[in-house]
């Protein structure tokens, strides 16, 4: 199970979601956070965050990242939006960001963040084959994307986030006719240009996304009903009623607007051009209802996270341990023989648990057998001749997540002596080991090359063994399915380095499986 932090450093908020995604690929949210730190204030006049508007930014991210830790979320993804994006120092409040918390914030592109919304919104509100427009009011900038369940079809970021629209045309509250008349020509312009942009003409549902939409639509439903919005998500708002609420704000003073039942008291000079937006691109699509998704791009990035690890995902839930995972992973990428690899895997422990008493090595060593059983055939990625020597090659220059530099060095030995020569010291890789590990290595070849041996055909023939011995001769039993002269033949061709090792001489005794039941 994945646990991630997402964290959306937007123009008028900061958000967190804290999620856990399950193996199979849902997801659950089990936090949210959210602060009005309104970081866009004043910067799209400026091209610049202000200096307060920094610090109420640094201290927010930095509470957050605190939060994420504390509850063990070491997996964070952050984005930051248009403020950040067009401030001239927003490359420098990213640097901030990252010396103070160590996290990394990825600036995205308008289309980018159209493209993440929209996966938000496609996987909570139910869509047919036929194109929806949906529309994301930030504070910096307004997303327009048509789609439909399959894809996006298009995506438009239009500079109409409703701080920047207050900060360039309401310059008093209430505002002047000619103010809201400039900003509405501006509006109809830059949204019919984007309709326009669209080879999609007729949507069946127009969705609205974001803490703006959702705020209106709590006001309407408050003043119609008398009871607050039980649910946001897939609420509808009419154009009548839109309309209506929109000549309130026009029309408010700040004192009066506060009054307004429902409304957020730090959106008393955003919600008017928000409205604004909503209700020009109502007209101009020739919609009459607005659903509301309270999903947007947080979601989004769970949705693609999930999209793009999903192979990862699948493998941690199916192998818990980290190492056995990136060893697991590593013979994969190298195309080893996966049900060979396991099988002599599995060989090779049953010989390690059955000479215990011989060897005296403990778990930590199994491991090491374990992790060079599956690599051992990695070398056949670069050649089949001297393919011990690849494998050995590749896992000491692979970053095996989860081992130590000597560990790595222990499983690429074993790896190398599963076949050919014997460890020696002239041999680099083995003569630079401490003389414990060159002990441990001896021990585990020897028990490997023996198991490569018993799956010479790689049809797992030898299903399992039992081992026997006296001081002078060790038995190995082995319960086969079908002929196993090949591998008893390949076995014995290695026995050289376990008869040194064990010191002792090595037998091999065939029972049929249906005889050893």
């Amino acid at each position: 199970m994945a646990k991630i932090a997402v964290i959306d450093i937007g123009t008028n908020s900061i958000h967190m979601v804290l999620a856990e995604i399950q193996p199979d690929a849902s997801y659950k949210i089990l936090d949210r956070f959210k602060d009005m730190t309104r970081l866009g204030d004043g910067a799209f006049s400026t091209h610049r965050l202000s200096d307060v508007a920094v610090t109420r930014g640094l201290d927010v991210i930095r509470h957050l990242v605190t939060l994420a830790k504390n509850k063990g979320y070491d997996r964070m993804i952050a984005v930051a939006t248009s403020a950040v994006r067009e401030a001239k120092n927003g490359g420098d409040f990213i640097d901030l960001v990252a010396e103070q918390t160590g996290l990394t914030v990825r600036v995205i592109s308008g289309t980018e963040e159209a493209r993440l919304i929209f996966l938000g919104v496609k996987n909570n509100v139910p869509m047919t084959e036929q194109p929806t427009l949906s529309v994301d009011i930030g504070g910096g900038s307004v997303e327009l994307m048509a789609g439909n369940r399959d894809q996006l079809l298009h995506a438009k970021s239009l500079k109409l986030g409703a701080i920047r629209l207050a900060d360039e045309f309401l310059k008093r509250t209430p505002p002047s006719e000619g103010m809201l008349r400039s900003l509405e020509d501006t509006v109809t312009a830059q949204l019919q240009a984007a309709l326009d942009s669209f080879k999609t003409k007729r949507f069946d549902s127009l969705i609205a996304t974001s803490g703006m939409a959702g705020n209106l639509a709590e006001v309407i439903h408050l003043r119609r009903t008398n009871r607050p919005l039980p649910q946001i998500n897939l609420a509808t708002v009419s154009l009548k009623d839109v309309k209506e609420i929109e000549q309130v704000l026009r029309q408010s003073t700040i004192k009066a607007r506060l009054a307004i039942p429902g409304l957020d008291p730090k959106r008393v000079d955003t919600l008017l051009p928000a409205t604004i937006v909503l209700r020009r691109l109502m007209e101009l699509s020739g919609r009459d209802e607005l659903i509301l998704c309270d999903k947007a791009i947080r979601e989004g990035i769970i949705y693609d996270f999930i999209q793009r690890h999903r192979e990862r995902l699948k493998a941690e839930a199916e192998i818990p341990d980290l190492r056995r995972r990136n060893v697991i992973a590593l013979a994969r990428r190298c195309q080893a023989p996966e049900t060979h690899s396991l099988h002599v895997a599995s060989l090779a422990l049953r010989l390690f648990d059955q000479t215990t008493r011989l060897h005296r090595l403990g778990p930590t060593e199994r491991n090491w057998l374990e992790y060079a059983a599956i690599l051992h055939d990695v070398g056949y990625l670069i050649n089949e001749r001297q393919h011990h020597k690849h494998a050995y090659y590749l896992i000491t220059n692979s970053d095996l997540g989860g081992l130590s530099g000597e560990e790595i060095q222990v499983v690429a030995n074993v790896a190398r002596y599963h076949r050919r020569a014997i460890p020696l010291l002239k041999h680099e890789g083995f003569g630079n080991l401490s003389p414990k590990h060159k002990r441990i290595v001896r021990i585990l070849s020897a028990l490997l090359r023996i198991a490569d041996g018993l799956d010479r055909t790689h049809f797992s023939v030898v299903r399992t063994l039992n081992v026997k011995y006296t001081t002078t001769t060790l038995t190995i039993h082995l319960h086969v399915t079908g002929d196993a002269e090949l591998e008893t033949w390949a076995a014995a061709g290695r026995a050289d380095l376990f008869e040194r090792v064990f010191r002792r001489r090595l037998k091999f005794s065939v029972m049929a499986q249906d005889d050893a039941e």
